[in-house]
C-alpha cells in the first residue's frame, strides 16, 4: 500500500462485504502503485481487496510472504516487488475532527493538508 489509509463516512453502508463490523464506515487505501500495478488501476479505476496477510500475522513485504491460501483465492496477483516495511499511517474521517488510528509511512500533517485541499 502507500503510505495512507484513510477511514471515511459510508452512510449508505453500501459494500458490506468491504466494510466489516462497521457498515457505517469504509477503509480506503491510497496505493503507492508503480508499473504494472499502475498502469491496471488506470483501467480498471478502482481494486478492492483485503490485507495481504491472515488476521494477527505478520505483514507480508514480497509476494512469496503472501499466504498461499490468500494467493490461491485472488483473482489476481501483481507483483510490485519489495514493499516498504513501515504500515500506512491510518487516518479517520468519520468523526467531527480527524483522528490518527496508526501513525505509520505518511506524515499526519501532509495527509491532512491534502484532504482539507479537496472537501
Amino acid at each position: 500500500p502507500g503510505p495512507y489509509t484513510l477511514v471515511l463516512p459510508n452512510p449508505s453502508r453500501r459494500y458490506r462485504w468491504l466494510t466489516g463490523s462497521r457498515p457505517d464506515t469504509i477503509g480506503i487505501r491510497i496505493p503507492a502503485f508503480e508499473g504494472l500495478g499502475y498502469e491496471l488501476l488506470g483501467r480498471v479505476g478502482a481494486l478492492a481487496g483485503t490485507s495481504a496477510n491472515l488476521a494477527g500475522g505478520p505483514d507480508p513485504h514480497t509476494l512469496e510472504e503472501v499466504p498461499v491460501e490468500l494467493r490461491a483465492a485472488a483473482g489476481a496477483v501483481v507483483d510490485g516487488g519489495a514493499l516498504l516495511g513501515t504500515p500506512s499511517t491510518v487516518l479517520d474521517f468519520t468523526g467531527a475532527e480527524p483522528r490518527v488510528l496508526r501513525h505509520g509511512a505518511g506524515p499526519v500533517a501532509e495527509a491532512l493538508r491534502i484532504v482539507a485541499s479537496v472537501l
